[in-house]
């Protein structure tokens, strides 16, 4: 069992920062549970083209309001408090928040925190064994 607070990860390697938004892993593949769970914030007023061809995605939305679009079909959805979305289909999508939107996203499989966003919005699925803790006898 561990605990964790978001406020640990400022300013480390679990931090990432874009000009668009900044997620923070609470848990990453490391950790050896299945799935990784991220705080991410997605700046007002961008545009966030995404495709995870390798991951499946679930977003819950915490704060904030903005647009989701389904690249694929066209379909816009509204997303406010309260939204939750699952990219069980590897869509490609687009996100526009109309203000900061702070979101929890859980990714299966579970992310390392070394993956970068290749020019088509897609995470590389890159595997990692967990850590093992060390326990006396």
């Amino acid at each position: 069992m561990f605990v964790r607070a978001v406020e640990e990860l400022d300013d480390t390697d679990r931090d990432i920062k874009t000009p668009n938004w900044r997620s923070k892993r609470l848990v990453l593949a490391k950790e050896g549970v299945g799935f990784s769970v991220h705080e991410t914030t997605l700046y007002a007023g961008t545009v966030n083209d995404f495709w995870y061809a390798n991951h499946i995605e679930a977003v819950f939305v915490v704060e904030g309001e903005g647009e989701l679009l389904d690249k694929e079909t066209g379909t816009t959805y509204q997303l406010k408090p309260g939204s939750l979305y699952l990219l069980d289909k590897h869509d490609h999508h687009q996100l526009r928040p109309r203000t900061d939107m702070r979101t929890v996203c859980v990714f299966n499989p579970p992310v390392t925190g070394r993956e970068v966003h290749d020019e088509n919005g897609v995470y590389p699925l890159i595997s990692e064994e967990p850590e093992m803790e060390e326990t006396s006898a």
